[in-house]
């Protein structure tokens, strides 16, 4: 539980609209408790009257009237307030995630496709409606039960003590012990939820394969098994929701009951008339309202606290690399070293080194070698997505360790070999590589890859959506507007991982050749398994974790 101590800053910028729910809330009972009970003395007060036409009918209509709107409209304020600071909350805690996550790429190096889905989606949802349907009621039923306690000392000191009794057990101790009692049946649900989105996903991704091989059949039954797990833990907190609610109501009906036996010895004894008990029996129903829905809400409570565990344990990641204390001031120029540089993602095994090369400022230079080299491996030391376990990779004659990841951001761009297409418009993909570009760089940069004519050809030019990860693109179009967008970007080394990924042959080796051209003037490294065009200065060939350099012409 004290994982949802995270959420405390979020909540405290959110204290005013969380406090104007709650006070509309209180409002909403209040008025349903006075409602009920103000109903109940007038009903039986009218009965038992014997003023007959004298009797007052207009001033308790009015107020069971009048009470009727107050509660319409504090729960609809309620609502319309609640629901937009949780949609706020939703928001902040979102942008909390994701800049704890940032710094964690690659993130497929910490958590799994499905984990990492599920953090995102289920665990976030899990804790959204903290508020609305945990925190808000239960403060709601506490102070209500107060308001409640402190009118029957007034009016029936001798059922004050048995009513607070029963209800703070009823909306206190039952809540308190669902939340113990169902918290590691709340931890099953969210594994077991993201099992199963794991093993949906792992479905869809290896359909083709599946078929193929003709286990479609082991695919269906790990799904089956999946979604088992979370039916048996969404059937076990039931059954534990189910159980706390008899009791709640159970202690509901002890508390009437105690209230209804002192009041008839207080009737009896004449310090008490029959509309007011009848009233304050009423109210009393009326207040356990406050309890109905605190049985869910612990239910959603203890699902909330191993959702923001989840969350936690990404707040407590390590980063993968450490920015310096004091960064140190990055050189002009576009030189890229290799020295003495050993990597593993293992460091008991590693993968590459030791390497030792150097590009020159303004060189075009290709990295060749076989699927699992460690070509990428290279691009992802160069942009400090990883650091080496030994030696130095330098730019411009910097250790880049000793500058900040801004500074080397803005000296090196990388182009992934998945480089994606957002879902948005061709100018804003574009502008991810420079923020400030005008649209006559955004048209230059465009002719220079040759897609500014089929742009100009989309209805709405640079404002055209292309479509969920470009699906409104072909694939050379794809990777040509990922390419627009590396080289839009002020760097002094561009550098493309398997830039014709997902390319026919006849493109493949147009757009390699075309690279170094587009690049001149900068340092490019091209990755690439593919033959290396004769447009290259160099090639360094990758085999068994080292370098082998191959000058051209």
């Amino acid at each position: 539980m004290k994982a949802i101590l995270v959420l405390a800053p979020l909540l405290g910028r959110l204290r005013g609209a969380l406090l104007l729910t709650l006070l509309l809330s209180l409002i909403t009972l209040f008025a349903g408790i006075a409602l009920l009970g103000l109903s109940g003395w007038f009903l039986t007060a009218a009965a038992l009257s014997t003023a007959g036409p004298a009797f007052n009918l207009f001033a308790p209509s009015a107020g069971v009237r009048g009470l009727s709107f107050v509660r319409i409209l504090s729960r609809y304020g309620e609502k319309l307030t609640g629901h937009d600071a949780t949609l706020r909350l939703l928001s902040d805690l979102r942008v909390w995630l994701f800049t704890r996550l940032f710094p964690l790429v690659p993130l497929a190096n910490r958590f799994g496709r499905g984990d990492l889905v599920s953090r995102l989606l289920a665990d976030v949802e899990a804790l959204d409606t903290l508020f609305l349907l945990a925190l808000g009621p239960i403060s709601t039923a506490v102070l209500a039960g107060a308001l409640m306690t402190g009118v029957l000392a007034a009016f029936l000191p001798g059922a004050a003590a048995i009513y607070a009794l029963f209800f703070f057990a009823a909306v206190l101790l039952a809540p308190i012990g669902l939340v113990l009692v169902s918290r590691r049946t709340g931890a099953e649900l969210v594994a077991a939820t993201s099992q199963l989105r794991q093993s949906v996903l792992d479905g869809l991704d290896g359909q083709r394969d599946f078929v193929l091989f003709g286990a479609t059949d082991l695919a269906t039954t790990r799904t089956a098994d999946a979604a088992g797990r979370l039916a048996a833990a969404r059937w076990k907190l039931g059954l534990i929701a189910a159980i706390a609610a008899g009791l709640v109501q159970a202690l509901a009906a002890a508390a009437m009951l105690g209230v209804l036996a002192t009041g008839l010895s207080a009737l009896e004894a004449g310090a008490v008339g029959g509309p007011l008990l009848a009233g304050l029996l009423l109210a009393v129903i009326a207040s356990f309202e406050a309890s109905t829905m605190l049985v869910r809400s612990a239910t959603r409570l203890a699902g909330a606290a191993a959702a923001a565990e989840r969350l936690e344990a990404v707040a407590r990641t390590p980063a993968a690399v450490l920015e310096p204390a004091t960064p140190a001031p990055l050189a002009p120029g576009g030189e890229v070293d290799f020295r003495s540089v050993r990597f593993g993602y293992d460091p008991d095994h590693p993968v590459l080194g030791p390497l030792d090369f150097t590009i020159r400022d303004g060189e075009a230079v290709a990295v060749a070698g076989p699927s699992g080299a460690g070509k990428s491996t290279i691009a992802h030391l160069l942009v400090r997505l990883a650091d080496p376990q030994a030696g130095a990779v330098r730019v411009a004659g910097c250790d880049i360790r000793s500058v900040s990841r801004e500074a080397l951001r803005a000296r090196v761009a990388l182009m992934t070999q998945d480089a994606p297409v957002f879902l948005d418009t061709v100018r804003a993909n574009l502008l991810i590589g420079r923020h400030a570009a005008g649209d006559a760089d955004l048209w230059h940069v465009l002719d220079k890859v040759r897609l500014a004519d089929f742009v100009r050809s989309l209805p709405q030019g640079l404002d055209a959506v292309v479509g969920e990860a470009g699906r409104t693109l072909s694939a050379g179009q794809a990777r040509r507007l990922c390419l627009a967008r590396t080289l839009l970007s002020d760097a002094a080394v561009l550098v493309f991982d398997e830039p014709t990924s997902g390319l026919d042959f006849e493109t493949e080796a147009a757009l390699l050749a075309e690279l170094p051209s587009l690049a001149r003037g900068r340092t490019a490294i091209v990755i690439t398994h593919a033959r290396v065009p004769d447009s290259y200065d160099r090639v360094l060939s990758l085999r068994g974790g080292q370098v082998l350099d191959q000058p051209r012409g």
